[in-house]
């Protein structure tokens, strides 16, 4: 039986871990309704609107609210307490009879809502992780990520070229090669062409109706390559939320605009705007040089490589990707592409500090700790 009317789990869920869900989970189960306050500053730089949809899509049954609270920290400072729950009782309007929490400054944020305090894993014994570890290290703690942080936070890796110059194969190994290395990257993704898969479909549903049929009988309409690029777009991220913290594509989207052009003679606006609501952090353009062209049945482009090739490098450098360019035979280009991930994955993600807080005996204007070190 549930002990609580109106409960509350309030936090910055920068971002969201396991910690957190445990802390809401439990809320859940003793609260006839629960309202989760995700409150968040200015200077951070993850997205009020992305963590709120992370915690809806995590506790569906949980009443998810967003505040932006910019009020320096200082939990000893009555005045700022006040400014804080000035924000707080804006965003939860009901009466709170409940307060969830595994924070030190729980046991004030209850009083001023009227509310009981509930403590939940003080310790971290259950979930060893805060918000300040994964911020600090997301691959250390991947393990207490959810799957829609995962997909916010995977690096995800392009190959694409044109026909017949090694991307799947490319692109293959270099999954297999972060797999090898064990530990978190042992689930390394790999995304597949969905155009390869429509086009063996197409080329089926040809000889169907004439068992001669031949690829070269095979058209294409403008209509078709949205649905391309929506379908490769899902299962890419549908690989980025089940996998390791780099995934590697076997084209994307944004390539999808390139053969759209190649089969069309014209680009397609509806496919550029797919392409530019999904971020990709390395593109790896396959060189049509040193690869000999093989017809495999669904190829007829070995005259347009070069133009395909020249046309990727045109938007790549255009829309300001982050991209190499790779020459050679298999062997270097895939050292190349491993150095060129390597060094991407050593930059780190470049979380935004927190507001800082002031602890007590602080001197006035020194930084202290910052808001959320202690915090889930």
């Amino acid at each position: 039986m549930r002990r609580h009317g109106h409960g509350l789990v309030l936090g910055k869920f920068y971002p969201p871990h396991a910690g957190h869900h445990h802390l809401v989970r439990t809320a859940q189960d003793q609260c006839e309704r629960l309202t989760v306050l995700v409150c968040a500053a200015s200077v951070e730089s993850v997205p009020l609107a992305d963590r709120v949809a992370w915690m809806r899509e995590a506790h569906p049954g949980a009443e998810v609210v967003g505040a932006v609270d910019d009020i320096p920290v200082d939990l000893h400072d009555p005045a700022v307490w006040e400014a804080h729950m000035a924000i707080f009782r804006r965003a939860v309007r009901r009466p709170v009879d409940a307060v969830f929490t595994s924070e030190a400054y729980g046991t004030e944020l209850a009083r001023r809502f009227g509310a009981e305090e509930i403590c939940v894993d003080v310790d971290r014994t259950l979930f060893p992780v805060s918000g300040t570890a994964v911020r600090a290290d997301p691959v250390g703690n991947w393990e207490f990520l959810g799957p829609a942080v995962r997909a916010a936070l995977t690096r995800r890796i392009v190959v694409l070229g044109a026909e017949s110059t090694g991307t799947t194969t490319l692109s293959r190994a270099l999954a297999e090669h972060w797999r090898g290395r064990g530990g978190v990257w042992a689930k390394t993704g790999w995304v597949a062409e969905y155009g390869r898969q429509y086009s063996e479909e197409r080329l089926a549903a040809a000889r169907a109706e004439d068992p001669a049929a031949t690829w070269a009988e095979v058209s294409f309409a403008s209509a078709e390559f949205p649905v391309i690029a929506r379908r490769q777009d899902a299962e890419e991220e549908r690989a980025a939320r089940l996998g390791a913290p780099v995934l590697f594509c076997d084209t994307d989207s944004f390539a999808t605009g390139i053969w759209h052009e190649r089969y069309t003679g014209a680009r397609s606006a509806e496919v550029e705007r797919i392409a530019a609501a999904t971020r990709r952090d390395l593109y790896l353009l396959t060189d049509h040089a040193d690869v000999p062209f093989e017809d495999d049945g669904l190829r007829d482009g070995e005259e347009v490589r070069p133009w395909m090739t020249g046309r990727f490098l045109e938007e790549l450098e255009r829309t300001g990707k982050r991209f190499l360019v790779l020459r050679g035979d298999h062997g270097t280009r895939l050292a190349a592409a491993v150095a060129a991930v390597d060094g991407l994955l050593a930059e780190g993600w470049q979380f935004a500090d927190p507001l800082p807080e002031r602890v007590a005996g602080q001197a006035a204007g020194g930084t202290g700790q910052r808001a959320g070190e202690r915090s889930r």
